[in-house]
């Protein structure tokens, strides 16, 4: 045989050589088969070693193993052919099992004696170890009832040849949570639709437990179509619930969960639902600095924006005419649905409102005035329609005096001089009614005189005349 030929003879027989095994042994072995109650490992040498199939299964009871998977555990039995395990049973375990179980680090299992000060007594293998509270359970579980209970434990101090040791069972819990967490963790990317479970609610939402302690924040405002104040009021902790993972952040691993995915979204309709010149009830929701939000449909909201209510000459005196609550008729002015935005103006009676169909050039109308700029004065003349009367057309020689001549919210008559095609922008005149009216007046007093009986000057000339000569025979 050639020197290479010799080598591999030698390693072949020593592979075949069995190895000697002793209880409390860590070994690392392959499994090469799995029966209804026993695995099968490859050890090495021309034995193999079984573990008991529940030695191999999770808190749930499913297998965690399959052919062909490497596992460490410890060699409990030798006679009658090698036995393993990953935790040492109560029974199996002896005084230098124990010891081998704390350097290999593998469970041992200890029944809870009683409650002591600060833990509690458990008793292995005949020895009595000691298990802080704190460590009884996962961190901020209930610490009672665990009296009589048998449990895994990792024996974390081993002292005095055995004598004294402290164990904990938290270790174990959160090393299987951390477990099942990577587990669950693949489940959760944007898109999946997962069961869950309402931890806590918060005045900014509820975080959902997902599942091996992973929660998500279901934020107050994707809890439903329409606006949702109390998030206390739709979702209780306990509740069980269906979310939609939105977002997963890649640094921190904060997860965003969304509800009214769920749901039909009210906006799909809304082109058909709603259009320019139909009127709708709607309740006012909320006020900001440039109008009103009003509720036409639970998830439609509509904004009546400051411009369509007459102006009060004060900066938010329309406020006092749209109170949060008010449930009114509301017309649309224009819909986005692409964009989620309905324009709305509140219905109001022909007193308060000038007809749309007026707004037309040549057309003598009554508007309220909004405010004063450099380049002129814009009138409020109709929800959603402001007109502007350019400095020329205001019919005041300086501009110093135009805050005399039209004070905020005071009422001004003027005449329409152009409007656009899609009745934005609309050009007015005050100039123009003076002038108007002055040539009224000129007409009417030329009128007057043309009508007025010229004698009656003369006649009235004469007497007074007469009565002024004074007699010659005086």
């Amino acid at each position: 045989m050639t020197e290479p030929d010799d080598e591999f003879a030698r390693l072949l027989a020593e592979s075949l050589q069995a190895k000697p095994f002793e209880q409390g042994q860590t070994v690392s072995g392959r499994i090469i088969a799995i029966w209804p109650d026993v695995a099968f490992v490859d050890v090495g040498g021309k034995g193999e070693a079984t573990i008991d199939l529940d030695d191999l299964k999770d808190a749930e009871g499913d297998l965690e193993v399959e052919v062909g998977d490497r596992i460490d555990a410890v060699v409990v039995a030798t006679a009658g052919g090698l036995k393993l395990s990953r935790k040492l049973a109560r029974g199996a375990a002896s005084a230098r099992q124990v010891e081998d179980a704390y350097r290999a680090g593998i469970p041992v299992e200890g029944k809870v004696e009683r409650a002591i000060k600060g833990g509690f007594e458990v008793r292995i293998a005949g020895q009595r170890a000691f298990c802080p509270i704190s460590q009884i359970g996962l961190r901020g579980a209930d610490a009672t009832g665990h009296e009589g209970r048998v449990y895994s434990f990792r024996i974390v101090e081993w002292k005095e040849g055995g004598k004294n040791l402290v164990v904990s069972r938290r270790a174990l819990l959160e090393e299987e949570e951390r477990e099942k967490a990577a587990e669950v963790r693949k489940e959760i990317v944007p898109g999946a639709v997962l069961p869950g479970r309402v931890a806590s609610v918060r005045e900014y939402g509820a975080f959902i437990e997902l599942g091996a302690g992973i929660q998500g924040l279901l934020h107050v405002s994707e809890m439903g179509w329409s606006r949702v104040t109390d998030p206390g009021s739709i979702l209780k902790p306990g509740d069980e619930i269906a979310v939609k993972v939105l977002r997963v952040e890649a640094e921190g691993g904060k997860i965003a969960l969304g509800l009214k995915q769920l749901q039909d979204d009210p906006w799909a309709a809304a082109a058909v639902t709603y259009a320019p010149g139909q009127v709708h009830a709607g309740r006012v929701t909320r006020l900001a600095e440039f109008g009103a939000f009003v509720e036409l449909a639970p998830g439609i909201e509509g904004l009546a924006h400051v411009s369509t209510f007459p102006p009060t000459g004060t900066a938010e005196g329309w406020k006092t005419e749209v109170p949060v609550g008010l449930v009114g008729d509301f017309e649309i002015l224009t819909v986005e649905p692409d964009k989620k935005r309905i324009g709305v103006a509140l219905v109001r009676s022909a007193a308060q409102a000038l007809p749309k169909s007026e707004i037309a050039p040549g057309a003598r109308v009554r508007g309220k005035v909004d405010r004063i700029e450099r380049y002129g004065v814009f009138v409020y003349l109709a929800p959603g329609k402001t007109g502007l009367i350019p400095i020329a057309e205001t019919g005041v020689a300086k501009e110093a005096d135009l805050p005399k001549a039209f004070p905020a919210g005071a009422d001004v008559e003027v005449e329409i001089l152009e409007v656009d095609p899609g009745g934005r922008r609309i050009r007015l005149s005050r100039k123009a009614v003076i002038d108007r009216e002055e040539r009224d007046e000129v007409r009417g007093y030329a009128a007057r005189e043309d009508h007025a009986p010229k004698e009656a000057f003369g006649s009235l000339a004469d007497k007074l005349r007469g009565a002024l000569k004074t007699p010659k025979n005086s």
